[in-house]
């Protein structure tokens, strides 16, 4: 098995204004895709890669999400009373993924101080950072999976990343990269939203990070930015002028489901995978199409 992963951050903290004015009172992570809010499909790839603690960084408002991964007694009492044994299983399959515990983000100061509200926590092992509405589709093999194992391999912090349209580049961290063998890369640097002319590569900085605990000083070290935020690309440069820092171009389907486009897509992608919903809802998404055409 070699190293083991046991941990998982899930910064959570955001306002979610982007889908304002679902998010108002509603944690957008809890915006269901199909019949299961965004949080629960991270929640679970993590559970199927082997993490035995989620710890959800959040922040005032978000208590939801804390309660959406615990026990329901008068709920499951009253499905357990009246035989609904089918619905019973959801919830408890739910509660059992995982133990999942909660930090608070007391303000927003940038994403690489949303993970390190979680440091009491993971102490000194190395750990998972999975964005809380960044969703990759792959079964079997998920991009969780894909950065353990290359940490394992090589023993060094691992980024997720993934080719970047010319027009998209502006939006991500953009690294500079050695390519070491099929999916992996060794990355030398990084700009945060670079202009394309300035780019070094169009290849970003996506969805999901592991972490050796040396990650934290980094982030201690890097002086905020715009806004007097913190952000995770410089935390992770800083540490690639000092450690190894790999890139896994992860395998599966990727969707933003932080944007509402991104979400739209998702949606229809766990439609039309629903065992029960599938069918039906391919049969009217085609009816729906010849109607468009």
């Amino acid at each position: 098995m070699g190293i083991r992963i046991r941990k998982a951050v899930i910064p959570a903290a955001g306002l979610g204004t982007r889908f304002l004015p679902a998010s108002k009172a509603i944690p957008k992570e809890m915006l269901c895709l199909v019949d299961k809010p965004i949080i629960q499909y991270i929640v679970e790839e993590a559970a199927e890669a082997g993490i035995e603690q989620v710890i959800l960084v959040t922040g005032r408002g978000k208590s939801a999400m804390e309660d959406h991964f615990d026990i329901s007694y008068e709920l499951e009492d009253s499905l357990r009373r009246r035989g609904k044994s089918e619905l019973l299983d959801l919830c408890e399959r739910v509660h059992g993924l995982v133990e999942v515990i909660a930090v608070r983000q007391h303000e927003p100061r940038g994403l690489g101080h949303a993970i390190s509200c979680a440091k009491p926590v993971v102490g000194d092992e190395p750990f998972l950072v999975m964005l809380p509405d960044d969703i990759v589709d792959n079964p079997g093999n998920s991009c969780a999976r894909q950065l353990i194992d290359i940490y394992r391999k090589y023993q060094a912090a691992v980024v997720a990343i993934m080719e970047v349209p010319p027009h998209m580049i502006s939006l991500y961290g953009i690294v500079k990269y050695e390519h070491v063998e099929r999916n992996v890369y060794r990355i030398w640097d990084m700009i945060e939203k670079p202009e394309p002319s300035e780019a070094p590569s169009n290849l970003g900085i996506v969805t999901q990070y592991l972490f050796p605990s040396e990650i934290f000083d980094a982030i201690a070290e890097t002086a905020p930015g715009i806004g007097g935020e913190i952000q995770i690309t410089d935390a992770i440069r800083k540490l690639a002028s000092e450690k190894a820092v790999y890139g896994c171009k992860f395998e599966g389907q990727r969707f933003d489901a932080g944007d509402k486009f991104g979400y739209l897509e998702a949606t229809v992608h766990f439609a039309l995978k629903h065992p029960e919903l599938g069918e039906r809802f391919s049969a009217w998404l085609k009816k729906k199409a010849a109607e468009i055409e």
